[in-house]
């Protein structure tokens, strides 16, 4: 497959960060927040968490606003934490095969995050590597929070591509949303959709042996 293809958008969370939403569900649960699942999943979510998405509110009012839904008296810290539990870690093969691809392909980084969690995930990457963000392994990067916009909004593949002049039938986009890989096909970009289990390094880009 890879014969075809020139450039290479790749999400983050589920796809290069281990993520594991439940951590977060629960810990709001913890929190008195016992329909958190019902507002935030992978599939969907409120609008809270669309307007945090894309910049449309701060921080501080996001966590107000979470602060607001529990019985409990909570301190912003607990409300950050809760938010960031479901960050894991970034392994190192998936970084190194990163700097491979950068070798051969336009690769570009597009994500559905916020502010607190990129400031979240800098500090795993950087814990682990030196490096204090993502944008030394790709060629641009693009945060959801930053652009106004979000997928699965055709707009902002679209953006990507008009940019950079990618063409679609050129392009691969890996995700592990399918509302998201839905989007991308439509517009005539090569998918592959990382389903439950699936990795990168294993069942995209394995090593030749």
């Amino acid at each position: 497959m890879l014969n075809n293809i020139r450039h290479i958008i790749l999400d983050f969370g589920g796809v290069l960060l281990n993520i594991d939403y439940a951590r977060t569900e629960k810990a709001f649960i913890d929190l008195g927040i016992s329909d958190f699942g019902e507002k935030y999943s992978q599939l969907q979510q409120t609008e809270l968490f669309n307007q945090l998405e894309t910049g449309k509110i701060k921080e501080e009012q996001f966590v107000s606003a979470l602060k607001n839904m529990s019985a409990k008296t909570l301190s912003d810290h607990q409300i950050i934490d809760a938010w960031n539990a479901m960050l894991l870690d970034l392994p190192l093969r998936r970084l190194q095969i990163l700097q491979q691809l950068q070798l051969h392909f336009d690769l570009f980084l597009l994500s559905n995050t916020n502010i607190i969690h990129e400031a979240a995930f800098n500090k795993i990457l950087k814990a682990q590597t030196g490096f204090s963000s993502m944008s030394v392994f790709f060629d641009r990067v693009y945060f959801s929070h930053h652009l106004g916009l979000r997928k699965p909004d055709k707009a902002i593949f679209e953006l990507i591509l008009d940019q950079n002049n990618l063409r679609a039938e050129k392009t691969l986009f890996v995700d592990d949303s399918p509302q998201h890989i839905e989007t991308a096909k439509a517009l005539g970009i090569q998918t592959i959709c990382l389903e439950k289990g699936m990795t990168i390094e294993d069942d995209v880009f394995k090593a030749k042996r």
